[in-house]
């Protein structure tokens, strides 16, 4: 029969087990509680993003888009002041057909086809300025009648041979050009072409433009925008038979017979 000590002794021990046993389920008890309670953290983490996605709005709405610009479009700089107030055209131009347009001048009218295919950059910077009345009484300062050079230049409303307006764009250059028979590696700008006046520097181009009475010879890097027709022609005959003044020091000068664009009229 066991004694009080051994009774003692194994209450003790039971005592102890029911104590380790509380203390385990305390501690899973815990544990259950803190998995329970990341688990929570982790789904309104998830619900919430959930609904962030299903309801924010698309990129398309979420800020307006920028209008798209067409590979290969025209690039029109500003540049300086413009002789006369104008808007830049639209970089995105139409690049087939052709447009007529017709110079009113105080010595008869020069009717033209200008052609988007060959230049539109060029083409769509002419068209836009004369529907913003840009070339309307204006000179044609200079006429050269040299051999080699025969033209007439306009699209300065300054008259002095640096107008613009107030922007400037890249050069087309004509890939069409017969060589020059005067050699040099110039191009045969034949009679009654119309093209894009420039300096020296690339990427020039603005509003100036010479008309071609006689064959000239130019480098191939006047953009070509089109043709006169042959009443234009016959003024621009008329005009050069006068001469000019020599009075400017590139070659020729102001035309003995004052040329002035009344109207510049698309049709």
């Amino acid at each position: 029969m066991p004694t009080n000590e051994q009774r003692r002794k194994a209450a003790k021990r039971k005592l102890e087990r029911q104590i380790e046993r509380r203390a385990e389920r305390s501690r899973r008890r815990r544990q259950r509680l803190t998995i329970g309670a990341v688990v929570a953290v982790v789904v309104v983490v998830v619900a919430a993003v959930g609904i962030y996605l299903y309801t924010r709005p698309s990129s398309s709405e979420a800020a307006p888009a920028a209008p798209a610009t067409a590979a290969g479009a025209c690039q029109y700089t500003p540049d300086g002041q413009a002789s006369r107030p104008v808007q830049a055209p639209d970089a995105n131009p139409a690049r087939t057909g052709t447009v007529g347009l017709t110079l009113q001048t105080s010595q008869g009218a020069i009717p033209m086809t200008l052609n988007r295919a060959e230049a539109p950059c060029a083409v769509n910077a002419v068209t836009s300025l004369a529907q913003q009345g840009f070339y309307d009484n204006t000179p044609c300062p200079r006429l050269v009648t040299g051999q080699g050079l025969q033209v007439l230049q306009c699209g300065d409303p300054t008259g002095s041979g640096s107008g613009g307006p107030g922007y400037r764009y890249a050069e087309e250059p004509p890939t069409n050009l017969a060589p020059s028979p005067l050699g040099q590696g110039a191009s045969n700008y034949t009679r009654g072409l119309v093209a894009m006046a420039k300096s020296s520097d690339p990427d020039t181009t603005g509003s100036q433009f010479f008309l071609v009475y006689g064959d000239s010879a130019l480098p191939p890097q006047y953009t070509v925008v089109g043709q006169i027709a042959p009443a234009g022609l016959a003024v621009l005959d008329r005009i050069a038979a006068g001469g000019d003044d020599n009075s400017n020091q590139a070659g020729g000068g102001k035309p003995n017979i004052p040329v002035q664009i009344t109207k510049a009229q698309l049709q």
